[in-house]
């Protein structure tokens, strides 16, 4: 597979060699077209031949109509799918392609000339991958593939171009402009956003949000959330589809309306909560039951879920061996004391090597199937997600939203993102806690194993400070979330992290900071944060092999908060 740390190198030279291309191309002829068949996959798998029967079409996730291209790539194979395509002698072409999943590649073979390909790392939302090449003096046809890599996840690509002058081979007809978009409802809405979906409009490759008819932004998917909005307040919003072709007309209006306050689930919980993961198995921190879990922890997640054969679907066996003979009754027995004495149990999902993926609808419903019914087997409260290896928003709000249905308002929704996963409210994992941020309870944002970061005044900051804690914490108080959602997570000690522990006085000190503006390093907050969660630890194991420090202290100093 490709070497990860040459991630950046080779996005270096990937948008170098873009801007090249996009240098040496004049205006395109009129005679120009699309000379990839079939390019939409709209008529299945129709002048495609794809490697081992790895190829398919779904139809979700699409980038525009109704299909696109899923490969599944095996150990000795990388799902690669080819066409042939006519094209003309000496001639400038551009090949480009959306892409979406694990690793994908686009690439040409037959030029003639230098054959050039080009490729992204994995993506949850659809990327446009793009490249160009010439034909040499007696080439009439190449072979376009796109492929994804050996061992690794499913690959979605669409809407396929080989844009230049005509081949003769007779390329799809050029598009229309798409019809007006149907069905615009208001899914959700919080205090400060209002979440809409529509229906797919058939040829189109986008769409256009407006609110009191004007552009407020695009999208790819049939879904946008809304953010930013005055808490009870009634706002108007249409949609538009597009192409290359041109733009839609405006779809019919609807109204939503904002709540009253700021949203999240999770029943009874205290104001300031502890939350501290509990390791099913055994990695040389002490081995617990959940009996003997510190009372000062009010949130416990299990760590972690198992994935199945079912794409999105989850699973959950006790550990007993590893556990010194802990049998599953004995663990439901700790759940329901656990209950007893006010404290909540989640499952956690993910982990460092976590893999579970929530990329289409179906996996979102078997993923909201699978955790609830590990709830009634187990007792469990809720689900924390902590998937480390990137997340779908559309899909993962689709799923936790389902889950919500089944479980009700007492359900617990906890988010272990890392830092990078929450630097913008365009990223994914952010994206996901304000799509459902009316039933989340907690984000716990990891401040260790990290790299330095930028805090919410565009300063960068390096782990280990106060500021670490307080500047970042600010921009998931200042993007969206309630105080009450966000936390401080922390390792329990040196053990715990490969980097980022701080003693229990750094975090103690940036809980003062952030709530009442007391004890900051040279960060400060415009404004405190009374209603600020808590804090969390990896893990309550690691906290009891080092004498229950953290929690003591940070436990303490959490329900000892106004």
């Amino acid at each position: 597979m490709p070497v990860l740390r040459n991630r950046r190198l080779w996005a270096g030279v990937a948008m170098a060699a873009l801007a090249l291309s996009f240098a040496g191309t004049g205006q395109a002829s009129a005679a120009d077209i699309n000379n990839a068949r079939n390019a939409g996959f709209e008529s299945g798998l129709t002048n495609w031949t794809c490697t081992a029967g790895s190829g398919t079409t779904v139809s979700s996730p699409v980038h525009g109509g109704a299909s696109a291209l899923k490969g599944t790539p095996a150990g000795q194979d990388n799902a690669q799918c080819v066409q042939s395509v006519a094209v003309k002698p000496n001639s400038t072409y551009t090949l480009s392609a959306w892409v979406q999943g694990g690793y994908s590649y686009l690439g040409v073979t037959g030029t003639g000339t230098t054959d050039v390909s080009t490729w992204t790392p994995d993506t949850t939302t659809w990327k446009q991958l793009s490249t160009t090449f010439t034909t040499g003096s007696s080439t009439t046809s190449v072979s376009v593939y796109t492929h994804g890599w050996y061992g690794q996840a499913a690959y979605y690509a669409d809407d396929i171009s080989v844009y230049g002058p005509d081949g003769g081979g007779g390329g799809d007809p050029a598009p229309t402009v798409p019809a007006t978009p149907t069905g615009l409802s208001v899914s959700s809405t919080t205090s400060s956003s209002v979440s809409l979906a529509w229906s797919a409009v058939s040829g189109a490759t986008g769409y256009n949000v407006y609110r009191s008819g004007t552009k407020i932004t695009a999208v790819t998917g049939t879904s946008a959330t809304i953010t930013g909005l005055t808490a009870s307040t009634s706002y108007s919003f249409q949609v538009t589809a597009t192409n290359s072709a041109g733009e839609s007309g405006k779809s019919t209006a609807v109204t939503g309306t904002t709540t009253a306050t700021g949203g999240g689930g999770g029943g009874t919980l205290p104001k300031h909560a502890v939350t501290g993961y509990w390791q099913n198995f055994n990695n040389g921190a002490t081995v617990q039951k959940l009996s003997a879990v510190s009372s000062q922890y009010d949130i416990i997640a299990v760590a972690f879920a198992d994935a199945t054969s079912t794409p999105g679907a989850v699973s959950f066996t006790l550990d007993s061996a590893g556990l010194g003979g802990y049998t599953v009754d004995q663990f439901k027995a700790d759940i329901a004391a656990k209950h007893a004495a006010g404290k909540k149990v989640i499952i956690s999902i993910g982990g460092q090597n976590g893999t579970i993926s929530v990329s289409d609808s179906t996996s979102a419903t078997n993923f909201a199937n699978s955790v609830y019914s590990l709830m009634q087997t187990y007792g469990f409260d809720g689900v924390d997600i902590d998937l480390e290896n990137g997340i779908n928003a559309t899909y993962m709000t689709q799923a936790l939203r389902s889950l919500s249905s089944k479980a009700g308002s007492s359900l617990v929704i906890t988010m272990a993102p890392q830092t990078i996963d929450m630097q913008s409210t365009s990223n994914a994992y952010f994206q996901t806690a304000l799509n459902v941020k009316d039933i989340l309870t907690v984000v716990n944002m990891q401040y260790y194993n990290s790299g330095t970061m930028l805090g919410c005044d565009g300063k960068v900051y390096g782990q280990g400070t106060v500021d670490f804690l307080t500047a970042l914490a600010c921009i998931q108080l200042q993007g969206g979330l309630s105080p009450s959602q966000v936390g401080l997570g922390l390792p329990a000690s040196t053990s715990a992290a490969g980097s980022g522990y701080v003693s229990p006085t750094i975090v103690n000190n940036a809980l003062d900071c952030l709530t009442a503006g007391t004890n900051c390093g040279t960060f400060k907050p415009s404004k405190t944060y009374p209603d600020l969660r808590g804090a969390m630890t990896w893990s309550t194991n690691w906290d009891a092999a080092a004498g229950s420090s953290w929690s003591n202290s940070v436990g303490a100093h959490v329900h000892a908060l106004p």
